[in-house]
């Protein structure tokens, strides 16, 4: 595993905004993504608790993960529901000793103040949150100058109880710069625009996984569903040739069977019809 002191920091990425870097970020499921990412030298991670292993960790090497706490997800680490301060509190201390760098908490103000207070990184979310969509709609969020405005409450308000940083989702690009410029907090882009402190999109959408709806915001990069297509297709086809060999006898063949020698299936034979 890459050492603790060898990985960015919280000052690093901190220094990243200072000096105008821009931060790619991924938000990543497997280990193999994850090692692609760290030979790729994608900045920072997005894994979520479910997915997150101490496998994950060494696989994502340089990188800065940020571990999703999911906002009343069951089964982060003991099958028990996150609700209170004190839920999270104990997640997040499971996942820092896994190596987890940051924490993604989407909960209400007193209980991310409470994970600020005790020293954890926290990653808030503001503009379009799925996590409580019913509020919103999927749809753009700060399009007018009120909603942009309340974006923006949200956001000091944030930084004010210690949040390290906010994904910042399907804002106006101008709104995403304004903010990103006038907050401490690093903040994640997601359809916000340029201006944002980093930008952040989805492994699958990159790789172009799936043929469904794809966000505004998402570039594809690769076609991996015509790949999986084809492997599919490729499965059926060796299982249909496995289940001709069987019924024909082709298969199992004398290189896939165990032998016993002569004399002691002799003796076997002798024995066993005794």
């Amino acid at each position: 595993m890459v050492h603790r002191n060898t990985r960015p920091t919280v000052a690093d990425v901190r220094a990243m905004k200072a000096r105008g870097q821009k931060i790619s970020m991924l938000y990543v499921t497997t280990i193999e993504e994850a090692a692609a990412a760290n030979a790729a030298g994608i900045d920072m991670l997005s894994i979520e608790g479910r997915f997150f292993s101490a496998e994950m960790r060494e696989a994502a090497g340089r990188c800065f993960v940020q571990v999703g706490l999911p906002y009343g997800g069951w089964g982060t680490f003991d099958g028990r529901p996150l609700a209170t301060a004190e839920d999270y509190l104990r997640a997040a201390f499971h996942f820092a000793a896994m190596g987890g760098d940051c924490f993604y908490c989407a909960a209400a103000y007193d209980i991310q103040k409470a994970l600020c207070d005790n020293h954890v990184p926290i990653v808030a979310h503001v503009g379009l949150v799925p996590s409580y969509i019913t509020w919103t709609g999927f749809r753009a969020v700060g399009k007018t100058a009120q909603e942009a405005l309340k974006v923006w409450q949200q956001v000091k308000q944030l930084e004010a109880i210690g949040c390290f940083g906010a994904e910042l989702e399907v804002v106006p690009d101008q709104v995403g710069e304004f903010i990103s410029k006038n907050t401490s907090m690093i903040m994640l882009g997601v359809g916000a625009g340029p201006g944002a402190d980093a930008q952040y999109l989805f492994a699958e959408d990159i790789l172009g996984h799936t043929n469904g709806h794809k966000p505004r915001h998402a570039k594809t990069y690769r076609n991996f569903a015509a790949e999986f297509a084809r492997l599919q297709q490729e499965r059926i086809a060796a299982f249909q040739e496995f289940i001709a060999d069987v019924g024909s006898g082709a298969y199992p063949q004398p290189q896939h069977n165990v032998s016993i020698a002569e004399p002691e299936y002799g003796e076997f034979l002798e024995q066993a019809k005794a």
